[in-house]
């Protein structure tokens, strides 16, 4: 296998789309699937034909990502929109494609993509691993789904995410563009995927055991206490001062996590909301009678961590990787703050001379071992190809 990217940031969002696909293609013949991601601020059926008339043929897919991309041409953002790309290809690696929006349910659609990516693949089963991108709320289900139809097979990939967290996000297949359903890709190939998923916090002493969820996504006691207060005590501040959005940025550099059956991941959960009954809203769901820790990271190692987990990725690989798609926490991202450049110039390094690609996610995916694909906030999933 082999990659490519390119990116531009240009105003008009068909020059944009022209000009980061012209520059996939003058680094890579026999291109299987592109992955792009946008600014909202674009047109993205402008954008998405702009791409079309470069690579003709290529499936498109991906979503709009918070305030810009990381190509090993650095940040690129932009008023106006941006965009980034990586385009995987080789003899030796088959892509099937699909994308549809929200039918019946979250699941059923899931279902349904699967089993047209299969077709598109000309196959009959199931990938080696596959990308799946979806919006904030409902990963989990349409996950769901697409394992009904291939089994328990790696997967990677993140939630489209906006500017603001104003729900404007939007995904994308081909020429198709929606705000709410599925986009995957399935990869039947010779060579290996490794895929690194960590959240990069350092645990404290404070756990607790979730005694009351609601609507899966909403904690609303911890120990037999509103969560809210039990989260406020643990940190020694009001929680008055935690209700509204106040509790998104506040626990940016110290979320709750929940371990895996095995200890093997400690899946991020990012408290968004703290309501006036002291409950929050949480950006994955949860389960009662489970245990969450709170986790802690600076915004120094927030930063020294995007590259390092590339570091980390490429020792866990054990082979020449040919591309990196790297999915990295909106949220993070928000934290980070104007020191971005800094991530930027670390994962370049880390890098090398291989192609990639960051988005920037309202939800990330991934696995480690022989654990269950799992959803997180506040995490990254890397995902290097190998040659």
């Amino acid at each position: 296998m082999k990659g490519s990217t390119g990116s531009s940031n240009a105003e008009n969002p068909q020059s944009a789309g022209k000009e980061a696909a012209a520059k996939v293609k003058k680094g890579l013949s026999d291109i299987k699937v592109a992955f792009a991601y946008a600014g909202v601020a674009y047109d993205l059926e402008k954008l998405l034909a702009g791409i079309g008339e470069e690579l003709p043929g290529v499936p498109v897919l991906g979503n709009t990502s918070f305030t810009g991309v990381i190509t090993p041409d650095g940040f690129v953002s932009g008023d106006k929109g941006f965009v980034g790309i990586l385009a995987l290809g080789g003899s030796d690696v088959t892509v099937g494609a699909a994308g549809k929006p929200k039918g019946a349910s979250a699941r059923e659609t899931g279902r349904e993509a699967a089993k047209e990516a299969i077709r598109n693949a000309g196959k009959s089963g199931a990938p080696d691993y596959f990308y799946m991108a979806a919006p904030p709320g409902e990963e989990e289900f349409y996950l769901k789904g697409v394992s009904d139809v291939i089994g328990r097979v790696p997967w990677f990939g993140g939630s489209a995410a906006d500017n603001t967290i104003a729900g404007e996000w939007m995904l994308y297949s081909g020429r198709q563009v929606f705000a709410d359903g599925i986009v995957l890709a399935f990869f039947y190939a010779d060579k290996p995927v490794t895929n690194l998923f960590t959240g990069a916090y350092h645990e404290t002493a404070d756990t607790g055991i979730i005694t009351k969820v609601r609507d899966k996504r909403v904690l609303v006691e911890i120990d037999g206490e509103p969560a809210l207060k039990k989260y406020a005590k643990w940190r020694g501040v009001d929680p008055d001062t935690l209700k509204g959005g106040n509790l998104l940025v506040a626990t940016i550099t110290s979320p709750l996590g929940v371990k895996d059956r095995l200890g093997d991941l400690t899946a991020i959960r990012h408290p968004m909301n703290g309501n006036d009954d002291y409950s929050m809203n949480i950006g994955a769901n949860l389960a009662e009678k489970t245990a969450v820790i709170r986790m802690e990271a600076s915004v120094d190692e927030l930063i020294a961590s995007a590259s390092d987990t590339l570091e980390g990725l490429k020792k866990k690989m054990g082979a020449a990787p040919a591309a990196f798609h790297l999915v990295h926490c909106g949220g993070r991202r928000a934290g980070i703050g104007d020191r971005i450049d800094e991530v930027a110039a670390g994962v370049k390094k880390a890098a090398g001379d291989v192609p990639f690609i960051m988005e920037f996610t309202f939800g990330e995916y991934g696995y480690e071992d022989d654990g269950n694909n799992t959803t997180g906030g506040l995490m990254l999933s890397y995902t290097g190809f190998a040659q």
